[in-house]
């Protein structure tokens, strides 16, 4: 879809209103102008910036495919409409989103509240109506609403979800042999990204983001890791978010990792942030594997490299929302910062980066009460630390 910013007119900028309106960011009588008023102008942008802070997307008070799937997602809430599972595209929303939290605090085990009425959600809705007795039809209609707002919680107490994905962690055993992981270079196929012209040199997100990627596709390979990256050095055309995390929930994957660089128009900012999925303020689920490994890849780069620790947080990209595994996405340092950039483009330092990358990817399957300092693991001979630690 076209980006729709400030100054545009037109049909889409009336809903847009409209839904910020219902959401309480805009004022009614705004959203309620003619047609012919109506103009993405500064308040609109300011309610969209809002908007997207509190969905943890990209605050830039543009309207982008991703924002517009928030936002026709927030039309929607729990009891406004009878949910059910629809091939080949299944229903999505917010009253999506906090029917599965519902059903997780419930103790039903669906897998990640993303927004999305799959199978699993569908499976677990039906499991639940079978024990209170009404037909298991695996779809959300008024009998089935009423029955979810008589019982209150049956998992008190800790997080669920962080007991099941820690588990299945656990039963996986330390050794990286075998583990399936997804490494995403951002951008690519004709999307530079962050891109910053250096005397005579262009660097560009895309092409520095690859160039961790495989060597970081080689680390993890020499350990024993089956690697997939999501693209090539220059691929033709663009891979949007989604493809990356569908191809990445079809390859059965273990850990995602998404590489990327920052920028910003000040000069003087820098530093490495780690990103993972979860929204902000609403009391909604995160994922709690995630944020581990976020919090495991910050530290660890933070250790290695000394750049500034720009720290973790929650993010509702699609990438990371979409994904069924543990996904983070890392951008370790701007390129637009002279300092950073400095350093990002030296060979040496990006082997930093990756060495500091494979030693998270390590303590993901280290059980937590036997993990090891930040920065103690010596990657370089990865494979034998294994092996003792097997023995």
């Amino acid at each position: 879809m076209r980006v729709i910013r400030r100054a545009d007119r037109g049909a889409a900028v009336v809903e847009i209103q409209a839904i910020l309106a219902g959401q309480g960011l805009l004022p009614p009588a705004v959203a309620g102008a003619a047609f012919e008023d109506a103009v993405f102008d500064e308040a609109v942008e300011r309610a969209v910036r809002a908007f997207q802070q509190s969905r943890g997307l990209t605050a830039d008070g543009e309207v982008n495919e991703e924002t517009w799937r928030a936002l026709d997602a927030a039309r929607w809430q729990l009891g406004s409409r009878v949910l059910s599972y629809s091939r080949p595209e299944p229903m999505f929303g917010d009253d999506v989103r906090q029917l599965q939290e519902r059903l997780l605090e419930l103790g039903y085990d669906l897998g990640r509240a993303d927004g999305i009425f799959g199978p699993g959600t569908s499976a677990a809705l039906a499991r639940f109506q079978r024990e209170v007795g009404l037909v298991p039809d695996g779809a959300c209609g008024p009998q089935t609403m009423n029955a979810l707002r008589r019982l209150g919680r049956k998992v008190t107490g800790g997080r669920p979800m962080l007991l099941r994905e820690t588990e299945r962690f656990r039963a996986a055993g330390p050794a990286l042999v075998d583990k399936r992981i997804v490494i995403d270079p951002g951008h690519g196929g004709g999307d530079a990204g962050v891109a910053v012209v250096d005397g005579a040199l262009r660097w560009t997100e895309a092409d520095i983001a690859y160039d961790i990627a495989a060597r970081l596709e080689g680390r993890l390979a020499a350990a024993g890791m089956r690697v997939h990256l999501t693209r090539g050095p220059s691929p033709r055309e663009p891979f949007p978010d989604l493809d990356r995390a569908a191809l990445a929930n079809e390859l059965g994957a273990d850990l995602l990792i998404s590489l990327h660089l920052d920028g910003h128009p000040n000069a003087t900012a820098s530093g490495v942030a780690a990103y993972y999925y979860g929204h902000y303020g609403d009391g909604g689920v995160s994922s709690t594997l995630g944020e581990r490994f976020a919090g495991l890849v910050q530290r660890e780069i933070v250790s290695r490299t000394g750049l500034r620790d720009c720290h973790i947080h929650a993010k509702s990209w699609d990438l990371l929302r979409v994904t069924r595994m543990p996904a983070v996405r890392v951008e370790p340092g701007y390129l637009t910062s002279p300092a950073d950039r400095e350093r990002l483009v030296d060979p040496l330092f990006r082997d930093r980066v990756v060495e500091a990358i494979v030693a998270a990817v390590q303590r993901m399957y280290i059980p937590i009460e036997a993990d090891v300092p930040t920065g103690s693991i010596d990657v370089s001979d990865l494979r034998a630390r294994v092996g003792q630690a097997i023995a």
